[in-house]
């Protein structure tokens, strides 16, 4: 076989591997790549040969490119260096999007010891990534046992925000959950992304109340190498880990000004730009956003963007507070005492008369996450097979439990108590139009939107 046909027979070798495969040349320039390469990258062998490796912007190779001390362009042409192997990294696409690889890459040498150039391995771990995010929300899922995807209630209002769920996960509109801190929304979130045609997607998460206003627009929507001080590395953000799946932004109300502007348009257009970028990114991502907060509010106090609520405001699901669900705790204790047996080895019943009628009498401010500590509590104090009333956190076991002073600020946990009424009496005088009704009460149409579903007022029986 002449050095032709020879040529020809290992090109047709190194095109059947399913691995990206590159050959680096001395100076850093691409000397040739496969096809499994020109499919994980977008880009083609005309493309890409002849241009530096640098290219690709792996950060990973952060570490091994030339340094001023060196006398070498990549430190594994060093003497002594050893080949990077197995090393979990990122690569840039054709496109711009970052691909998750695990790379290899070693020195060729010939016959004299001499350095010829480096070959490099890509293998494609996105599905692995994908995967393992799913196996992390299948797990939280699997936390209770219960009739819901992790969310316990037989509750006539709570089998509404089963069925509400379920249209949603449907739906490709954007949802918004709204109930006081410890009601479950991040459970709503996931249930909605499981029930949907999403579910084969990545689920991404983010609390925009845990981070400052640089921290979050870095992490919605990623930066580029140097677009601030200590921004080493290209970083792709939540929106971009998003594509395919649903993103589910919590604490909505907490995010700034600008950051709403910036997410009003990736609402509208379905793209962006990463930090100190200027390539715009394209994602299909679902929202689902969160809130405790009332945004009619804060933007009757500039701090929130109408046309913003507009579009996160197509699909709202309320979640009540426990005091307003009291039916559902007798199963609620019931599923945290088995789970707790099963993590303590313990072989708790229930609770006794006086615990469940204190537990019942009183208001629960922390609601669900309040009721899950106390139920933690009792399993660390006692060691019969009944909770008794001794057993309960102080503030529940007191008799007449006193609910705390009313937080004006909190709409929701301390409705007006004719808010139903006045909106009843504003829709009978104007027909049912919404419009006209929120004139009439000084709020705005989306506050009477939301208020028709949270009391199940039928508009047809008004008019």
């Amino acid at each position: 076989m002449d050095d032709h046909s020879m040529n020809i027979f290992w090109k047709k070798i190194v095109n059947t591997i399913n691995d990206g495969l590159m050959f680096v040349g001395p100076e850093g320039s691409i000397l040739m790549v496969n096809k499994a390469f020109e499919t994980l990258t977008g880009y083609t062998s005309e493309d890409i040969i002849g241009m530096s490796c640098s290219v690709l912007g792996c950060d990973a190779c952060e570490q091994t490119l030339r340094r001023k001390e060196s006398s070498t362009w990549c430190k594994l042409f060093e003497p002594g260096h050893k080949d990077m192997k197995k090393c979990q990294c990122q690569v840039r696409r054709k496109d711009g999007s970052f691909l998750p690889v695990l790379k290899n890459a070693s020195i060729l040498w010939d016959e004299t010891r001499k350095a010829i150039g480096v070959v490099e391995t890509l293998t494609d771990i996105s599905e692995m990534t994908r995967l393992d995010e799913k196996l992390h929300i299948l797990s939280r899922q699997c936390e209770l046992e219960t009739d819901f995807y992790g969310i316990v209630g037989q509750s006539p209002v709570m089998i509404h925000v089963f069925d509400m769920i379920q249209r949603a996960a449907q739906s490709k509109a954007p949802v918004i959950i709204t109930g006081e801190s410890g009601t479950g929304k991040e459970l709503v979130a996931n249930a909605i992304h499981l029930c949907g045609s999403r579910k084969n997607g990545p689920f991404i998460q983010l609390n925009c109340a845990a981070l400052n206003e640089a921290v979050l627009e870095s992490e919605l929507f990623g930066h580029a190498k140097g677009a601030f001080t200590g921004a080493y590395n290209n970083r792709i953000g939540r929106f971009e880990a998003a594509n395919q799946g649903d993103f589910f932004l919590d604490e909505i109300g907490d995010i700034p000004m600008p950051i709403q502007t910036k997410l009003l348009r990736v609402l509208e257009s379905g793209q962006f730009e990463r930090v100190g970028d200027i390539d715009p990114v394209f994602v299909d991502v679902r929202i689902i956003t969160a809130t405790n907060k009332d945004l009619d509010e804060l933007i009757r106090k500039n701090e929130f963007r109408q046309d913003l609520l507009f579009r996160i405001n197509v699909i709202p699901i309320h979640l009540p507070a426990l005091r307003d669900r009291k039916e559902d705790i007798p199963l609620m204790i019931s599923t945290f005492i088995q789970k707790l047996n099963t993590k303590t080895g313990k072989t708790i019943q229930g609770l006794s008369y006086d615990a469940m009628e204190s537990v019942m009498e009183y208001p629960w401010p922390g609601n669900i996450r309040e009721l899950k500590n106390a139920m933690e509590y009792a399993f660390v104090t006692t060691d019969d097979s009944l909770i008794q009333l001794k057993h309960l956190p102080k503030k529940i076991s007191m008799k007449h439990a006193i609910e705390p002073d009313p937080d004006p600020t909190d709409f929701r946990r301390h409705p007006l108590p004719d808010e139903k009424s006045e909106l009843i009496n504003a829709l009978k005088k104007t027909r049912g139009n919404q419009s006209k009704a929120a004139q009439l009460l000084n709020i705005n149409r989306v506050t009477v939107w939301n208020r028709i579903k949270k009391y199940s007022i039928n508009l047809k029986e008004l008019i």
